[in-house]
C-alpha cells in the first residue's frame, strides 16, 4: 500500500560510482568490524573488570540481533535474488553470508579468550562462575541443593530420534540430551526459559555464580533417573526477524496494531539463521541435531562461553570493578515554570547522558499546567518500559491539552512495547496516529503550541535520540529546543502532513527526510567543494553506506576539502585512498556510553553552518524514513556543538582511526583524552538561568538569514 504522495518520493538513483570497489567496504563486514571494537573494549585492561564483562555481553547481544536482522535479510536475498551483487563490494548474497560466518568464527576465538581472562580475574576477586567440569565437593553439594529448588520447574520432553524436534523459540536456551544406546537412542529436550538465568550463594566470603542451564545439564541424571544420559549440550537457536507487514497484510484487518501483532507472532516462528551449541557432541549427534533443525552446518557454532552473562548484575565487590559513578546532571538551572520564559529568549541545548532527560519531562509538565498551551505534538519511536514522558503526555491530555502522539509501531523489537503504549495513551485521552505505510517515522520532533494574546507561538524540540529515559542515561544524544517561529510553523506542517498519511513536503528551516534532507546536505557539500582547499566538513553519525553520499564525499576530497567523519558503527568508505579519499579521515569512538548523536558541520568560523537531527547516512535514513534536522544558530548553542566536535578530534583514548585498508587502530599515549569524559565534565557543570540576557544573534543563521516562510521568500525575491 503506497502513501498518498508516493509518486513524489525520491527514488534510489542508479548512480555509477566514479570510484573503484576497493574504496568501499561491504556493509555487513563494516558492522562486524564495529562489533569487534566493542569486543576489544572487553579486552582493554584499563577498563574496570565488570565493565569489561558488560562489553562482552553487549558484543554477544549485538551479534544476536545482527544475525536475526541482517543475515535474515541476506538469506531472503540469496533465495529471491541470488545473482544480485552488493553495489559496494560486488559480493553476491551467499558470498556475503560466507564472509560473515568466517569473520564471526575468527572473532569467536578472541571472544572465548577474553572470557577466559575475565573469568580468572573474577575468581581472583572472589567471584567464582562455577565450572561443573572441575567443581569442588562443597560447591557440588550446594549446587545440588539449588537444583532441587528448581527441579519442579523443568519439563523434559522425550522423543524418538525419528520424530520432529519440538519448536525451539528464538533466543531461548534448551538442554538437548541423547539418551539410551544403539537402536533405542532417544532425544530429550528441556526448555530453560522458565527458570532464572543464574543463581548464587556464598562460601567463606567468595560469591559463587551458578548458571542454571549449566546446572541442569550437570544434574541431568537426577532429573532423568530412568534414562541413560549419553551426551548433552545447551542449544540456542537464532531465528530470522526479517518479517514485514506486507507478509501478513492479506491475512489481517485494517487495524495496524493487529497487523503488527500478527507480524510478531510470525517472526517468532521464522527459519533458523544460526545455532549455538555449548557442550561436546559426537559427530553423529551433532549431524542429527543439525538435520532436525534444518540449518546448514556452516551456521552452527560450538562455543565455550555461556550464552547468558546477565549474572553481572548480581556481583558486588569493590568500587574499582566498575566505572566511577557518572550520574546525569539533574539541575539544568531551570525550575518547572521557568522553561518557557527561558526558551522565549534563548535556544536551549541539552546533552544526554551528561544532563538529565527529566528536564524535558519537566517541560512537558509545565506545558500541561500552562493555561496558554493549546496542544502538544510529538513523534515517539522507542520508549522505556515505564516511561515518564508517556506519563507526562497522559497528564497533559487529562489537563485538557490536545495531545497528538505519532507512535511508530514498527520500531524493530519494540513493536509490542509501542502497541501497549498506543493503547495506554489513547485511554488517557491522547490522539494516537502511526507511521506511513512505506516510511518509518524515525524523527525526534515535538512542538508545543500556545495562545499568547491574539497570536499563536510555538516551542519546538528537535533531537538526535529517542524520548527514552533509560537510554537517555546510556546513549550520547543532543536535543535543541527553540521558540523560533519559522521552525515552529514548519514543525506544525510536519504533523499536519503525517496526520493525513502524507510525507512532509520540502521545507527550509527544518530538513525533513526523505524530501529535503539529502538535497540540502548536497547543497552544503557543494558550497564547500567550491572553496577547494579552504572547504571544511565534519559529520558525526552512527553509520554511512549510501553510495551517492559517499561519491559526493569523494568529490569533496578530490576538490581538496578536508572531511572529518566521526562514525561509531558502519562506515563503507575507506579514508586516505590516494586520488580518492586522501582528504577524508574516519574515526570511531566506542566507550562507556553508546555514541548516538548526529551532527553536520559545513565550513568554519563565522561561515560555519551547524545542524543536528535524527538521521544517519544509511540508505534507509535517506530514502525510507522520516527524519528531522534543525540548524543550530545561536552563539551559545553553536559553541556547545563545536565543543562536542573538538572533544572528538582530541580523543586518543577511546577513538580508533580507520586506515585505508578498512582496519582500525588506536593511537598510543592517549590516556586522559576520552571525549566522553571531557564532555561529561563540560555539560554536567553547565547551568542556565531565566535571567540570562538574550543572545545577540536573534535566532538568525550566521552569514545568511534562514527563510521564514514561502511568503517572505516571495517578497524578498520581489525586493531583490
Amino acid at each position: 500500500m503506497a502513501s498518498k504522495d508516493s509518486k513524489d518520493t525520491p527514488k534510489e538513483k542508479k548512480t555509477e560510482s566514479p570510484a573503484p570497489e576497493s574504496v568501499f567496504v561491504n556493509r555487513e563486514l563494516s558492522w562486524l568490524a564495529f562489533n569487534e571494537r566493542v569486543l576489544l573494549e572487553a579486552a582493554d585492561a584499563s577498563v574496570p573488570l565488570l565493565e569489561r564483562l558488560k562489553f562482552l555481553m553487549i558484543y554477544q547481544s549485538n551479534l544476536e540481533e545482527f544475525y536475526r536482522v541482517r543475515i535474515g535479510i541476506l538469506t531472503h536475498r540469496a533465495l529471491l535474488q541470488p545473482e544480485k551483487p552488493d553495489p559496494l563490494s560486488g559480493l553476491l548474497p551467499d558470498a556475503q553470508i560466507s564472509e560473515v560466518l568466517r569473520v564471526t568464527r575468527e572473532q569467536q576465538a578472541l571472544m572465548e579468550s577474553i572470557w577466559k581472562s575475565i573469568r580468572e580475574e573474577l575468581k581472583a576477586n572472589r567471584v567464582d562462575v562455577l565450572d561443573f567440569k572441575k567443581i569442588s565437593k562443597v560447591d557440588e553439594l550446594m549446587s545440588k541443593k539449588l537444583f532441587g529448588d528448581i527441579r519442579d520447574l523443568l519439563f523434559p520432553k522425550i522423543i524418538g530420534t525419528d520424530q520432529a524436534l519440538p519448536f525451539l523459540w528464538s533466543g531461548e536456551s534448551n538442554i538437548i540430551a541423547f539418551l539410551g544406546r544403539g537402536t533405542e537412542q532417544k532425544l530429550c529436550i528441556i526448555p530453560i526459559h522458565r527458570i532464572p538465568a543464574y543463581l548464587s550463594f556464598e562460601i567463606d566470603g567468595c560469591q559463587k555464580i551458578v548458571l542454571t542451564a549449566h546446572l541442569v545439564r550437570h544434574f541431568l541424571p537426577l532429573l532423568l533417573k530412568k534414562e541413560t544420559v549419553i551426551q548433552s549440550a545447551i542449544v540456542e537457536v537464532t531465528r530470522n526477524a526479517d518479517v514485514f507487514l506486507e507478509d501478513v497484510e492479506d491475512h489481517a484487518d485494517e487495524d495496524l496494531r493487529h497487523k503488527v501483532s500478527t507480524m510478531l507472532t510470525k517472526r517468532r516462528r521464522e527459519m533458523p539463521v544460526r545455532v549455538r551449541i555449548y557442550g561436546k557432541l559426537s559427530d553423529v549427534a551433532r549431524a542429527l541435531l543439525i538435520k532436525k533443525l534444518r540449518i546448514p552446518d556452516s551456521r552452527v557454532f560450538s562455543q565455550n562461553i555461556p550464552f547468558d552473562l546477565s549474572f553481572r548484575s548480581c556481583i558486588g565487590g569493590p568500587a574499582g570493578l566498575r566505572y566511577e559513578e557518572r550520574r546525569p546532571a539533574r539541575d539544568l538551572g531551570l525550575k518547572k515554570g521557568e522553561y518557557f520564559a527561558y526558551i522565549d529568549r534563548h535556544d536551549l541545548l541539552m546533552s544526554f547522558p551528561f544532563q538529565s532527560m527529566l528536564s524535558f519531562v519537566d517541560l512537558i509538565y509545565e506545558a500541561a499546567d500552562d493555561p496558554e498551551v493549546l496542544s502538544i505534538k510529538i513523534t515517539l519511536y522507542r520508549m522505556s518500559g515505564s516511561s515518564k514522558i508517556a506519563a507526562a503526555l497522559a497528564y497533559a491530555a487529562d489537563r485538557g491539552k490536545d495531545v497528538l502522539c505519532l507512535l511508530e509501531l514498527r520500531a524493530r523489537f519494540d513493536e509490542q512495547n509501542n502497541i501497549d503504549y498506543s493503547e495506554m495513551l489513547e485511554d488517557a485521552g491522547c490522539r494516537v496516529i502511526y507511521g506511513l505505510p512505506e516510511h518509518k517515522v524515525h524523527s525526534k520532533l515535538c512542538v508545543i503550541t500556545r495562545r499568547r494574546g491574539g497570536d499563536l507561538s510555538r516551542v519546538t524540540q528537535v533531537g538526535t535520540g529517542n524520548y527514552n529515559e533509560v537510554t537517555g542515561e546510556q546513549y550520547t544524544d543532543l536535543s535543541l529546543i527553540t521558540a523560533r517561529e519559522d521552525v515552529g510553523r514548519e514543525a506544525e506542517a510536519v504533523f499536519a502532513a503525517l496526520s493525513e498519511g502524507e510525507l512532509p513536503p520540502e521545507m527550509q528551516s527544518l530538513w525533513i527526510a526523505p524530501l529535503s534532507f539529502k538535497t540540502r546536505v548536497y547543497e552544503y557539500l557543494d558550497r564547500e567543494i567550491a572553496k577547494g582547499e579552504n572547504g571544511r566538513v565534519a559529520i558525526k553519525v552512527n553509520a554511512l553506506n549510501n553510495l551517492e553520499m559517499m561519491n559526493k564525499l569523494i568529490e569533496c576530497s578530490q576538490a581538496g576539502v578536508k572531511v572529518e567523519l566521526f562514525i561509531r558503527g558502519i562506515c563503507s568508505l575507506r579514508p586516505g585512498v590516494p586520488g580518492l579519499t586522501e582528504n577524508i579521515t574516519v574515526s570511531s569512538v566506542v566507550g562507556r556510553w553508546l555514541e548516538h548523536s548526529r551532527v553536520y558541520s559545513f565550513g568554519e568560523g563565522e561561515e560555519q553552518r551547524l545542524f543536528l537531527g535524527s538521521g544517519d547516512l544509511l540508505n534507509r535514513n535517506l530514502e525510507r524514513r522520516v527524519e528531522a534536522f534543525i540548524e543550530v544558530v545561536t552563539p551559545d548553542t553553536r559553541a556547545q556543538i563545536n565543543r562536542v566536535l573538538e572533544a572528538l578530534r582530541a580523543d586518543r583514548e577511546k577513538s580508533r582511526r580507520m586506515l585505508p585498508d578498512g582496519s582500525y587502530v588506536r593511537d598510543k599515549g592517549g590516556e586522559g583524552t576520552s571525549s566522553q569524559e571531557a564532555l561529561y565534565r563540560y555539560f554536567s557543570a553547565r547551568k542556565v538561568s531565566v535571567n540570562d540576557p538574550p543572545e545577540g544573534s536573534g535566532g538568525k543563521a550566521p552569514a545568511e538569514e534562514a527563510p521564514r516562510s514561502a511568503f517572505l521568500q516571495w517578497l524578498r525575491g520581489l525586493i531583490h
